[in-house]
């Protein structure tokens, strides 16, 4: 089967991609990540992402969700619109969303409601969740395992906790996402030894570009800003921590999209 790389959270849909969308699209087929998952963060930008998964189908889904960010943000009318979004055949999961309590831009309590919130309708729906997971991992935890049988699949995204948090997202079967992070010889110290404990058939890579350009990226891209072309800079250096081939976890990273988004290649 030919494979290629797929990006599972890139923010297509952000301002700093206004100028060259279709060109960083392009670029992205070139470079062989001919799958991205263009993230919604919010109403509009799900609107966004939606049309985007319209406009390129051969290479673009979509996500319809709230980040904790935005939850204060959240209306009746907006549940409405949210809805109808996520029941879009291009919306391939429920999501970004999650809990933020490092930054807490918006209430606890309130990031909270709306957070189980999403996840009820995935469960409506029987899509994925994409989460977001800062400072909260016992509370995070303590809903999803209040609902893990009712839902399919999740993955955590931009995972760079500790080794104990992956064992205990692994135990609810979630798929975990690893950005260029990774590359970062700083501050990549606790990923690395959590990657000991994610196998590979529960592994995703994702540039979150713009954000989170790889550290070892050479040449740097223009105005630093992270690219989905970069998604196999990434892939070589998660290859060469599993000693596998690159072309051998590209196949199995976009095997395991295929099979958490109900994606098929």
């Amino acid at each position: 089967m030919k494979t290629t790389w797929t990006d599972i959270c890139v923010n297509l849909t952000n301002k700093r991609f206004d100028k060259d969308r279709e060109e960083v699209i392009n670029q992205a087929v070139e470079a062989d990540v001919k799958r991205m998952l263009v993230t919604g963060t919010n109403l509009e930008h799900s609107r966004q992402a939606v049309k985007l998964a319209n406009a390129y189908p051969d290479h673009l889904k979509a996500t319809a969700g709230c980040h904790p960010h935005d939850a204060k943000e959240m209306t009746a009318a907006s549940w409405v619109a949210l809805e109808e979004l996520i029941r879009s055949p291009e919306v391939v999961t429920v999501g970004e969303c999650g809990l933020d309590f490092d930054r807490n831009f918006s209430p606890a309590d309130v990031q909270l409601e709306v957070f189980e919130r999403q996840i009820q309708l995935a469960i409506k729906y029987q899509k994925p969740l994409l989460l977001h997971e800062r400072s909260a991992h016992d509370a995070m935890l303590s809903l999803l395992q209040k609902y893990r049988e009712q839902l399919t699949t999740l993955v955590i995204h931009c995972f760079t906790g500790t080794r104990e948090q992956v064992k205990r997202y692994i135990e609810l079967d979630i798929y975990i996402g690893v950005t260029g992070w990774v590359c970062d010889e700083r501050r990549n110290h606790d990923l690395l030894d959590a990657l000991n404990d994610i196998p590979l058939n529960r592994l995703m890579v994702e540039t979150d570009a713009p954000y989170l350009t790889p550290r070892n990226l050479k040449p740097k891209p223009k105005n630093g800003r992270n690219l989905p072309s970069v998604v196999p800079h990434i892939g070589k250096e998660l290859a060469s921590h599993y000693q596998v081939s690159p072309s051998e976890l590209q196949s199995i990273t976009t095997q395991n999209s295929i099979d958490c988004f109900n994606w098929p290649l």
